[in-house]
């Protein structure tokens, strides 16, 4: 496969991603790389050199086994001050009488030509013989573009009379295809049509074979005619042999009876937590490092859930119901790795005894136990009557009343007999 070279970083592109029809014919779509450096364009269909200027960084050229027959057109090369090495050998110009020289004297940049070093005293003949030369070139040209002229002709003419004959194929075929069968003779063509498959594939090698064998001239027109009956024999191969592409079954995720399926088509490492602590499922998958982001699909549904990745389905079941509403999915930034929280519906409360069945708080389950105590203690009391409702009125009346405590205590009246006792007039009496 042929490729181009790119300086600097020394990458090379294949020459069918330019020129995917057929074989290039011109040097394009290349003269504004100017950091290139070597260029690659043997077996193409180049008749001459041009459109090459602006590779400013050229140092290399390879037109190897092309169709370049104006050898005058290598004066374009002269721009191209850093050109040290240049390929010609396999076209036509170079059977021409003094083409090396010509070459030396045109180029005197170059340093290599045809794989060959240009000695400084080979240059300086090419020098003193150059209007020589340059005269004798310009003859050889004039004679190959005639005769290059009479060759197109000849190839168009071929050209068209092959439309021709595969036109009239066409319309005999789709005549045949019309035409009404009885349900006997299609059963009879199909019993009969491998072997009828076996003589058009003998009579299709045979004029492969017949192909090859002839001679044909030294030309573009002939190397796209090979390139013309290389393809048409591989799809009258394809239709012979009856092979169609393989369409792959679609993945079955989920059984006729809903029965959901654990599938690792990505073939990715992953790891599947428990966390009681957090109530939660964590899915850790192991994606590669340096896929994008937008190639990835979540799907996570109460009962499983299903990563895409490039089309391929990771999915797996869950062990317990979780809320895909709820639920949250982050990439990685140094591993790659997708990781996917997904809480559990019931919610179990760790550290309790009793675990409450309706999702209840612990605040709820705090205000029952203190309800419960409460209870518990109005069944202390004996007298069901001391269970009214107080009397507002004693209530008010009882505002200022003196303290149980010192009301329940016997009064202590100081007696006049005491030996010790002064009656002091300006201490107020006890009450």
């Amino acid at each position: 496969m042929n490729s181009r070279r790119f300086g600097g970083e020394g990458l090379s592109l294949p020459l069918d991603e330019w020129y995917p029809a057929e074989l290039c014919d011109k040097e394009e779509n290349v003269s504004k790389l100017k950091k290139l450096e070597y260029l690659n364009l043997a077996l193409n269909n180049i008749e001459k050199i041009e459109n090459l200027e602006g590779c400013e960084g050229l140092t290399k050229l390879d037109l190897t086994v092309n169709f370049i027959g104006e050898l005058s057109s290598v004066k374009t090369l002269g721009h191209n001050i850093h050109l040290k090495e240049l390929f010609l050998m396999g076209n036509p110009c170079a059977d021409f009488d003094g083409y090396r020289q010509f070459v030396v004297a045109t180029l005197q940049q170059l340093k290599w030509l045809d794989g060959k070093e240009i000695e400084r005293s080979e240059r300086i003949q090419a020098l003193q013989n150059f209007p020589v030369i340059e005269q004798q070139i310009r003859e050889q040209e004039e004679a190959y573009c005639l005769k290059r002229a009479k060759d197109k002709e000849e190839a168009q003419r071929k050209l068209r009379e092959e439309d021709e004959n595969e036109a009239k194929e066409r319309s005999h075929s789709v005549f045949e295809g019309q035409s009404p069968f009885s349900g006997e003779h299609k059963d009879h063509v199909q019993e009969g049509q491998e072997g009828e498959y076996n003589q058009k594939r003998f009579k299709d090698n045979e004029d492969d074979l017949e192909f090859w064998n002839k001679p044909s001239l030294f030309t573009p027109e002939s190397r796209l005619e090979t390139l013309r009956h290389m393809e048409k024999q591989r799809k009258d191969q394809e239709k012979l042999s009856g092979k169609k592409k393989k369409v792959k079954p679609p993945r079955i995720l989920i059984t006729e009876d809903g029965k959901v399926l654990n599938v690792n088509d990505p073939k990715l490492d992953f790891s599947l937590e428990d966390d009681e602590k957090r109530h939660q499922i964590i899915l850790d998958l192991a994606v590669y490092r340096y896929m994008d982001t937008s190639l990835i699909d979540v799907d996570v549904q109460p009962t499983y859930v299903r990563v895409m990745v490039k089309g391929k389905p990771f999915q797996l079941v869950l062990p317990a119901e979780v809320k895909p509403d709820s639920s949250s999915a982050k990439r990685s930034q140094t591993t790659g790795h997708l990781v996917i929280c997904m809480p559990k519906v019931d919610e179990v409360i760790t550290g309790w005894r009793q675990t409450s069945e309706s999702g209840t708080s612990p605040s709820d389950s705090s205000r029952e136990h203190t309800n419960q105590r409460s209870k518990q203690i109005e069944k202390l009391d004996v007298d069901p009557s001391k269970r009214s409702f107080p009397d507002v009125a004693n209530i008010v009346r009882e505002k200022n009343p003196t303290p149980r405590r010192v009301r329940s205590e016997p009064k202590i009246i100081p007696s006049e007999e005491a030996p010790d006792f002064e009656d002091n007039p300006e201490v107020p009496p006890l009450i």
